[in-house]
């Protein structure tokens, strides 16, 4: 069973190809990774060698994903806004996802719990 956890939240409104979605997913799961194994040690290991969970959700929206991360940040969860370079179907700087973790499973849901599964 999962104690700790990592979601991704994708913006719909974005209309990402699959591949796209998926190395913004990525980002955002490293980055939010390296946070957490410098800003809350303990937590990072925990989730690290339980098995890294990450569950992928998606917001409607870039304000959505703002609203997010002031929630995460308030209790104290690690996060990472990802924005993309713009090299191919996005313009430069668009902010695509926020990673939220890793952290205690019933922290993060607090955040994230009412968002859909991509």
């Amino acid at each position: 069973m999962f104690r700790y956890k990592q979601v991704m939240v994708i913006r719909r409104d974005l209309k990402l190809s699959r591949g796209k979605m998926a190395v913004q997913v990525a980002h955002g799961a490293v980055t939010a990774a390296l946070k957490a194994q410098k800003e809350k040690p303990e937590w990072f290991k925990a989730w690290f060698h339980e098995g890294q969970k990450k569950v992928v959700v998606k917001a409607e929206n870039e304000e959505e994903l703002f609203q997010l991360k002031t929630e995460a940040e308030k209790l104290g969860i690690p996060t990472a806004l990802i924005r993309d370079a713009g090299l191919t179907e996005i313009p430069p700087g668009t902010l695509t996802c926020l990673a939220v973790g890793p952290a205690p499973e019933e922290l993060v849901d607090r955040v994230t719990g009412h968002l859909k599964l991509v």
